[in-house]
């Protein structure tokens, strides 16, 4: 599809919409392939071996569609595919590196708020990166409005686990919120010379292989492959190649700023899927009023003239 398909207004919130719902299924569905794959909780090399999996497998689908639509996925001259061996280093692997690691050390509660911190960075470096991308006062407000969205969500009624600050817990999470914001506008100045979507398959690739191998290292299994868990991780697999290559293409043709906001869509759907899948209560207030001031955060972000929305 050309530019205009994904630069129009539309379209870019169906879609940034859509990547978000699949992202929030990823919540519920790791945590019925931990049961699934007999990963235990403090099994951090078994969680890096089934992200690595996830991902390999997510690349490869990415790479045969392009092969399927005809396109030529080695015309990368050494620059460019360097260029794509570090945005899978950085994007997928040390990303998840310090995720999983991190939410090991704390509790889900607080690793989804100071995981929703990372739209603040994208929207932040965007402001000193591009000319065209500044702060104004209501992307400053929309910001707020929708994180405030996150933390409701979030807020239980359980406790998030006292008041002390762990460095390999949410410092961990931390890490990871900026390398995944420095990897979208890394990944937005690769794909301005480069096809978005094979950009996206070999960094999946790379980067699940770089997180496989390191469970292994780790000691890593996965074990239990039954038709149901199969299902599952190709499902995980699938989710991760469509996100992925959607939220690049419209982070390659929009402003990083109207892009990153959707961001904070998804914890909310992750609750939201949870527990429907879960079994846990899906009439759940918190829901309905997160889901409310996250829309109207990017209501607030999206109030820019139109010809100030393209890049």
């Amino acid at each position: 599809m050309d530019k205009s398909f994904y630069t129009n207004r539309k379209n870019i919130i169906l879609l940034a919409t859509l990547c978000c719902v699949l992202w929030g299924s990823a919540y519920p569905s790791i945590k019925i392939g931990y049961i699934l794959f007999h990963v235990g909780a403090n099994d951090i090399g078994s969680k890096l071996t089934f992200a690595g999996y996830r991902f390999t497998m997510a690349g490869v689908f990415v790479l045969l569609l392009s092969v399927l639509t005809k396109k030529k996925i080695f015309n990368f001259n050494r620059k460019q595919f360097g260029q794509v061996i570090s945005l899978g280093f950085l994007q997928t692997a040390l990303q998840y590196i310090f995720f999983y690691i991190g939410m090991s050390y704390t509790t889900g509660v607080r690793g989804s708020i100071i995981n929703g911190t990372g739209t603040f960075i994208s929207i932040l470096l965007a402001h000193f990166i591009y000319k065209n991308d500044r702060l104004n006062f209501n992307k400053v407000v929309g910001c707020i409005v929708g994180f405030s969205g996150v933390i409701i969500v979030n807020l239980n009624g359980q406790s998030s686990g006292g008041t002390s600050f762990s460095f390999k817990g949410e410092g961990f999470i931390l890490i990871s919120t900026v390398i995944f914001a420095i990897s979208a506008i890394y990944g937005k100045r690769i794909t301005q010379k480069s096809d978005p979507s094979i950009v996206t398959g070999y960094q999946l690739f790379i980067g699940g292989i770089i997180l496989t191998a390191l469970g292994f290292i780790l000691g890593g299994r996965l074990q239990g492959f039954t038709l149901q868990s199969t299902l599952l991780l190709i499902y995980m697999a699938l989710l991760s190649s469509v996100a992925f290559v959607l939220w690049t293409q419209l982070l390659t043709y929009n402003k990083v700023g109207l892009i990153s906001v959707f961001n904070f869509l998804i914890p909310v759907f992750g609750t939201l899927l949870s527990a429907l899948f879960l079994g846990e209560n899906i009439f759940d207030l918190r829901i309905l009023i997160a889901l409310i001031l996250v829309c109207y955060g990017i209501f607030l972000v999206y109030k820019v003239k139109r010809e100030d929305r393209l890049d």
